[in-house]
């Protein structure tokens, strides 16, 4: 379960800007759920969830040889949810990966896997020139994952107090950055920059002791935006307005409710939020792969899609596995209903 900041790393934390009475705040007011009660009214259904919050047959993949991706435009391998690998100017940059097969620290049926979704391991990676980890909720960062990762990453970024569970679990702490909002770092030629969401954190009962974020990553000919958990707010305008235009926006798209609409966005929000970016082309992920929510497993992207014709929005949907190369080849194929 990783351990939180304490120490010389808490004196850090509480250094920041956006660290107020013993916890990490968001730019606007958050609650993490709406209503009164509505934990446990959210617990209940829960437990009597839907059939339709899971593929009814095994998800379709493509197993791509992820060592020996074409060199060029940037390239970009999704494994469902919030895992994805990008192989940029001869290096490789992995987000978020979740390969255990649990959005969760027990091997629970209700944070299981989709069927034929987690198809790719630790093995089938390259070495891993940077590792992002947006924020430590368990469907982010992966502590069996993480591990396995461990031999073969050459350095890692994350957001402020996220290094504690790494340095507990046995990192080398000089191979890591963390970085609060509106932090720079420049690895490899890249720069990385955090930006806001609008989000919580916690591993635990106690939350918010270590930071989210989104990141900004500007090569030396692309701009891509590395979306995070986030419900919809006014910093996607700004980051927009001071970094973008952007050739890709990864957004989140799933595992929404009314319940907790502050801190996970509805998929018209989503579409929205590419606009504020100003993206040229919008990739959705956060679904796919984890049951986290009530609604049907494949409503948001049916419903980002709709709002998307609306508004006129480049959308690219591909498959577990299929490669995306900026620029040059965005898979648009409607696979998810043929399962």
């Amino acid at each position: 379960m990783g351990k939180n900041p304490s120490g010389e790393s808490l004196e850090k934390v509480k250094q920041s800007p956006n660290y107020r009475d013993e916890i990490f705040r968001n730019q606007s007011e958050t609650l993490v759920m709406q209503e009164k009660g509505a934990f446990f009214k959210t617990f209940w259904k829960f437990l009597n969830k839907p059939a339709n919050t899971k593929p009814p047959k095994v998800l379709p993949s493509i197993k791509t040889d992820l060592k020996n991706l074409p060199d060029g435009n940037p390239v970009l391998v999704w494994f469902g949810h919030s895992s994805y690998l990008l192989k940029i100017d001869g290096k490789h940059i992995l987000v978020d990966p979740v390969f255990s097969g649990y959005a969760s620290p027990f091997k629970m049926n209700s944070a299981k896997s989709f069927d034929g979704s987690n198809v790719y391991t630790v093995e089938d990676m390259p070495q891993i020139d940077i590792l992002i980890i947006s924020h430590d909720h368990y469907d982010h960062l992966d502590y069996e994952t993480v591990l396995k990762l461990n031999h073969k990453t050459k350095y890692i970024i994350t957001s402020l107090g996220v290094a504690s569970h790494l340095d507990y679990w046995g990192f080398n702490r000089n191979k890591i950055t963390e970085l609060d909002w509106n932090e720079s770092t420049t690895v490899n030629g890249f720069m990385f920059t955090s930006t806001p969401a609008r989000h919580f954190s916690g591993r635990s009962f106690k939350r918010a002791k270590t930071l989210w974020a989104s990141f900004v990553l500007k090569s030396k000919n692309h701009i891509i935006y590395i979306g995070a958990d986030s419900g919809y707010d006014k910093h996607f305008k700004a980051i927009g307005e001071k970094h973008g235009p952007f050739d890709l926006a990864i957004l989140e798209c799933g595992q929404y409710n009314e319940a907790w609409h502050n801190i996970h966005m509805m998929p018209e929000e989503t579409a929205q939020a590419s606009i504020d970016l100003k993206a040229k082309t919008l990739l959705p992920v956060h679904w796919g792969k984890f049951s986290l929510s009530l609604h049907p497993w494949n409503e948001p992207i049916e419903r980002l899609l709709k709002k998307a014709e609306e508004l006129n929005i480049n959308i690219t949907t591909p498959m577990i596995g299929e490669p995306l190369i900026i620029g040059e080849k965005y898979p648009t194929k409607k696979w998810w209903r043929e399962v």
